[in-house]
């Protein structure tokens, strides 16, 4: 579900968090229009906009767990999880975290790759949200899902910065909610 969709339909905060979001053609390859939220993260006030709708969608939700995926979702997940009171659990890839770690593999459209995360960073019965900074086919998201769920945590729902209308992903989602805040951009205007 889109944000503009869910009571925020005209708010001004989501068109410029669209137009702080460079977009750059033909990378990591050509046909790729490359969504860089690092001009987002450089525009504080476009910034805030992201962090403060996120927070204001989960304050209430009794959520204890803040997971970001690596790595973007480590741009805003712990700015949310502060907010809302709850802890931040980053979901890492493979050999990044130190000590005993699950692991959950999962598909991409160019191949494999894998989730890490703490054993022991989340307890059965806690509440959680997965942050990510783009959604497009929903494998990673997915995967992080199925890592919280294998330790007993409820994950109540995932959240992006970027997707596309037509989330192909959505379908992989475990049947888990999906909240967004703002489509690609096809072309650059920053």
């Amino acid at each position: 579900m889109f944000a503009a969709e869910n009571g925020l339909k005209g708010d001004p905060r989501l068109q410029a968090i669209s137009n702080a979001i460079r977009v750059v053609p033909h990378f990591p390859k050509q046909g790729i229009m490359f969504q860089d939220i690092t001009t987002l993260l450089l525009d504080h006030k476009a910034f805030k906009h992201t962090v403060d709708i996120f927070v204001e969608r989960y304050k209430d939700m009794d959520i204890s767990v803040v997971a970001g995926v690596e790595a973007r979702g480590f741009m805003f997940g712990p700015s949310i999880a502060l907010a809302i009171g709850a802890k931040f659990v980053p979901l890492r890839k493979p050999k990044k975290l130190p000590g005993e770690v699950i692991a959950e593999a999962y598909e991409l459209e160019y191949g494999r790759d894998c989730l890490e995360m703490h054993v022991g960073a989340v307890e059965a019965g806690e509440r959680a949200i997965v942050i990510d900074d783009l959604v497009a086919t929903g494998g990673t998201l997915s995967a992080a899902i199925r890592l919280l769920e294998r330790v007993g945590a409820q994950v109540v729902e995932c959240g992006c910065v970027i997707g596309l209308r037509e989330v192909k992903g959505q379908l992989r989602l475990n049947g888990k909610p999906l909240y967004i805040l703002v489509e690609p951009r096809e072309i650059d205007g920053c």
